[in-house]
């Protein structure tokens, strides 16, 4: 499966949250400027990531978006499930009744297999370690360091 720009962005987006939050809230312009990507198609990315529970809306001067947990809480998983949906390669490996070949299908059990390896990866990868792997690329203040 290929991580659509939604995942992808929404993804740096948060990270970049982490990265510049310091209990503030951090203005969308800014992450959008940083990451070099559109303010409108962040806001696009922001509603299902409010919706989630992730981040928060701050509203006035000094408002923006927050983290609502702790990026030591916040799995990869949760954020590619909000901004992807599935990750099986194969609609059959979420929903069998789709095929009638489900039942005696060896590549569908070899999608299957790819769906939980992924998750696997998805599932143990929180927000702080990007926060930490990404502290170790880049210099916090680096203007793109993405």
């Amino acid at each position: 499966m290929k991580i659509s720009t939604k995942g992808r962005y929404g993804t740096r987006a948060l990270l970049d949250l982490a990265l510049h939050h310091d209990d503030e809230p951090v203005a969308l312009k800014d992450i959008a400027e940083r990451q070099q990507f559109s303010l409108s198609y962040l806001e696009h990315l922001v509603a299902p990531l409010i919706t989630g529970g992730l981040i928060h809306s701050v509203k006035g001067p000094k408002g923006g978006i927050a983290l609502n947990k702790n990026p030591r809480e916040i799995k990869l998983s949760e954020i590619i499930q909000l901004l992807e949906g599935s990750i099986a390669p194969v609609e059959c490996v979420d929903r069998p009744a789709l095929c009638q070949r489900s039942k005696f299908c060896a590549t569908r059990d070899v999608w299957d297999e790819v769906k939980q390896a992924m998750n696997s990866v998805l599932e143990t990868t929180t927000l702080q370690m990007l926060v930490d792997r990404q502290s170790k690329k880049a210099p916090k203040d680096a203007m793109y360091y993405i």
